[in-house]
């Protein structure tokens, strides 16, 4: 919380970017997608530096080169999805808890690239919103969703576990389902240090329409599930090209 606090801190002369993001996210008809995405990228670089953060990326060949898919990762703190749009060079959203969505500047990086707010206690509207996921990335988008469906502070890399239903955002479209191992990130926020710290994410070998055909959406889940946990283990020992191999 110390960093986050700093960052922010540091940051307020460029308080005038939050108004601009949201011009930014209200305007998509002069501003295109790649544009607000390298904005909202703009503004993570900023906040590494003056944070002392650094995320190293492996397995970025992992990630298809054409149409829509969506990522699923393990879920650690409020700079998971920082850390992959980082490392993630093409345009891609978010899907996030409604109720941790609105805050400001949160709320502009969400709108930025036109993300999806999901109110995990409202089974009708959740699987409303996992359907227009599913509609985007049939139509070339890219997501990403944190499958646990939250995080706990626990000052650790345990992979919380997954709820299934999420991965029907990918299954309905028949689109690939990459599984990203996020390592260290909890470490940004959580420990009461400025030090430098050094996160990493792993992108594993994606899973295709052909591999999950056929099967139930648990089976996937507990499927990607382990994947993550042994490459999360692998990066824990040092072995991250083992890791991007599970």
């Amino acid at each position: 919380m110390l960093r986050f606090i700093y960052v922010i801190t540091m940051n307020l002369h460029r308080i005038w970017m939050i108004p601009t993001m949201g011009y930014y996210s209200r305007h998509p008809e002069k501003y295109s997608e790649q544009f607000r995405y390298e904005y909202d990228r703009h503004c993570i670089n900023l906040m590494k530096k003056r944070g002392r953060i650094k995320t190293i990326a492996y397995g970025t060949a992992n990630l298809p080169k054409e149409d829509g898919y969506v990522m699923f990762a393990n879920h650690q703190g409020k700079y998971d999805a920082l850390g992959i749009m980082d490392t993630h060079d093409k345009p891609c959203s978010i899907v996030m808890d409604a109720d941790r969505s609105y805050i400001p500047l949160v709320k502009q990086f969400i709108d930025l690239v036109e993300g999806k707010r999901i109110k995990l206690n409202n089974l009708r509207q959740a699987a409303g919103i996992i359907k227009e996921v599913s509609e985007e990335v049939k139509l070339g988008r890219k997501f990403i969703i944190f499958p646990s469906g939250g995080y706990r502070h626990r000052n650790g890399n345990y992979v919380d576990p997954f709820k299934a239903g999420c991965f029907k955002s990918a299954m309905k479209a028949k689109a690939p389902i990459v599984p990203v191992a996020i390592v260290d990130s909890w470490k940004v926020f959580d420990l009461w240090s400025l030090r430098r710290v050094v996160t990493y994410v792993i992108y594993l070998k994606p899973m295709t329409y052909s591999e999950y055909k056929g099967m139930k959406s648990t089976e996937v889940s507990d499927i990607i599930y382990k994947r993550i946990c042994d490459a999360v283990s692998c990066a824990e020992a040092g072995k991250f090209e083992l890791a991007v191999k599970q």
